[in-house]
């Protein structure tokens, strides 16, 4: 069998394990580049003969997912943080010394095939980097000593399930627990009050609790939910509070959390998955949906077996499945699919694209996925914590729920710590505890500024300090990153800046050009070119790319620049040129290799520019 025919069969065999089912392109090809290393044009042309589609649409969908590769990587595939937090730890210095022992450059594979390094964007191990992957596993803490063992366990070809088990040791470190983490759900405990109240009961329970999304946008819980239920679509055919027969509906928990600093997700479904997926049971219960996926970042496979296994002691329970608790009609079922190392897919609707096997490019708004979500059905959106915090209020009760917090904001909030402080890791607060607070539980010491809700939130400087968090204040997602004096500003909001720009899905032109735009002259004015006329441009440029993107990456991705420009004007007038302007392309400099070809360096063949 020569080796093209032994690549189709491999190829038939993953696209007839997933029911050949384009809905699944993503799972296949992430199977195909886990075989031979990576998606070649010819694999992608297979792919597609089998799942009779177009090769266009494989081609579109590697190309979007960073994860995927057209080239051969290596066997040993390392893919450090550049997440900011893993460059206060030193992550460039680790990337540089692994290349030097493994003999490589970053962005490349080594001649004999052995290895590949490069970088990726976060890996949501900000807690314990500087961190990173190795075949899409994650390995944290990359001291001197670990890399030293692990060039040479790559050297000499030491198959991954042989390396140490301590070098893969991710710890929870969950340093403040409240009332959801200092009282866990028993399993099934949720979903036997839920069904033994009516749903209207339970759906009330969920309303007293004023539950709001966790995700950032802090969107009603139980509003959401019962839309979902309810939902426009069934109104003309249906009585008040009754749905449509024989619609389907779903259930999706995001666990995508690829912002920068956040991880608080990462350890809820490492330590209280069950909890977790009990949220899910107990919404689909109310929703009346029948299917439910979670979609969990690429950069947390090593979770993956875990949670199947989890998934699977569910269903032997009577928690999953068929007639769920032995009630004849409650049918619900969990499927784990995984990302590839797209930021993008953690806005709902490009989450959506992602899990119909498409690239994960946002939807136009509205309609909502609340009614047109998961192949145009009604679907459920919510986050990792938000359904562990749900299944909680079912056994615990509204009230129980809203006792703490503030008149807008009630509950507690997981806070994912990490940067300049003696004690990262997951702190549990009622909402309206104050910055201060925050900061001298985790250790914080001679403090710059703090950024709020990853690089798409707010950069607060140390006068800021008695804001609280709370949605009528300081909404976030969870991100909580510490930065002490010794930091540079511009080079925080350059980081953030780079981040956008690398994870913007080019759909639309504002956030496509503009993340790029702001790049540039961000980077012209941090190293010195910039000049007084460089900081209006930037931020008006912030300001038109905020108001005109298509969805909450760009309008959110100058947040870094505008929050740290506003708070800090003097730190950039600082780093500007005494000159009223210098251009940002050098033109003299593009005509180098011409000079070069025709032998020529004489003062006719410069030019100036003024």
């Amino acid at each position: 069998m020569d080796r093209h025919e032994y690549e189709h069969r491999i190829i038939n065999r993953i696209v007839e394990n997933h029911g050949r089912d384009t809905r699944q392109l993503l799972s296949i090809l992430r199977e195909v580049q886990r075989e031979f290393r990576h998606v070649s044009p010819e694999a992608q042309q297979k792919v597609a003969q089998s799942l009779g589609v177009c090769i266009t649409q494989v081609s579109a969908v590697v190309g979007f997912y960073s994860f995927l590769s057209t080239v051969p990587l290596g066997k040993f595939d390392i893919r450090i943080s550049d997440s900011i937090t893993d460059h206060m730890l030193g992550s460039r210095e680790v990337a540089a010394g692994l290349c030097r022992k493994l003999g490589i450059q970053p962005g490349e594979s080594r001649q004999d095939g052995r290895v590949s390094l490069s970088f990726t964007s976060c890996t949501g191990l900000c807690d314990q980097g500087p961190a990173g992957l190795i075949n899409g596993y994650a390995i944290p803490r990359l001291t001197e000593d670990r890399t030293d063992e692990i060039a040479r366990l790559i050297n000499d070809d030491i198959p991954l399930g042989e390396w140490p088990e301590e070098f893969f040791a991710i710890k929870e470190n969950i340093r403040l627990a409240d009332r959801l983490l200092g009282n866990p759900v028993r399993p099934g405990e949720a979903l036997e009050r839920t069904v033994a109240l009516d749903r209207e009961t339970m759906f009330g329970e969920i309303e007293t609790s004023q539950l709001r999304g966790r995700g950032g946008a802090g969107f009603n819980t139980a509003w959401k939910w019962r839309f979902c239920y309810e939902g426009p679509e069934t109104a003309a055919v249906c009585p008040p509070g009754q749905p449509a027969a024989g619609i389907e509906r779903y259930v999706v928990c995001n666990a995508d959390e690829g912002e920068p600093g956040t991880f608080k997700d990462r350890v809820l479904l490492q330590s209280c998955a069950d909890q977790v997926f009990e949220g899910m049971t107990v919404c689909a219960y109310l929703v009346g949906a029948k299917q439910g996926f979670l979609y969990l970042r690429g950069e947390y496979l090593y979770l993956h077996d875990q949670l199947e296994a989890v998934l699977a002691a569910r269903r032997r329970r009577g928690l999953l499945g068929k007639s769920i608790l032995g009630r004849e009609g409650f049918n619900f079922d969990i499927e784990i699919r995984l990302g590839a190392g797209a930021y993008i897919c953690g806005e709902e609707s490009a989450l959506i694209e992602s899990l119909e096997g498409n690239r994960g490019v946002p939807r136009n708004r509205p309609p909502y996925p609340v009614t047109h979500g998961y192949l145009g059905k009604p679907t459920v959106v919510n986050n990792v914590e938000t359904f562990f915090a749900a299944a909680a209020i079912a056994v615990r009760g509204g009230e129980w729920f809203a006792e703490v917090g503030t008149e807008k904001s009630k509950g507690t909030k997981l806070l994912s710590i990490c940067g300049d402080c003696a004690r990262p890791g997951i702190y549990e607060y009622p909402f309206g505890v104050t910055i201060r607070q925050v900061l001298e539980d985790c250790g914080a010491a001679d403090v710059l500024g703090v950024q709020i809700g990853g690089p798409s939130g707010t950069f607060l400087s140390d006068k800021e300090c008695d804001r609280k968090l709370a949605y009528e204040d300081l909404a976030t997602g969870g991100s909580f990153i510490v930065f002490d004096r010794t930091r540079d500003v511009i080079g925080i909001a350059r980081n953030f800046t780079h981040f956008f720009a690398h994870e913007s899905c080019g759909f639309c032109t504002p956030c496509r050009v503009g993340t790029a735009l702001l790049k540039n002259l961000l980077d012209k004015i941090a190293e010195g070119h910039g000049a007084t006329g460089d900081l209006a441009e930037l931020s008006r440029l912030g300001r038109f790319v905020r108001s005109a993107s298509h969805c909450g990456l760009g309008q959110t991705a100058a947040n870094p620049i505008l929050s740290t420009l506003e708070r800090y004007p003097e730190i950039y007038q600082a780093r500007l040129k005494t000159i009223d302007f210098e251009p940002g392309f050098d033109l003299d400099g593009a005509l180098a290799t011409a000079r070069r070809l025709s032998g020529r360096d004489d003062a006719n063949a410069h030019l100036s520019q003024s």
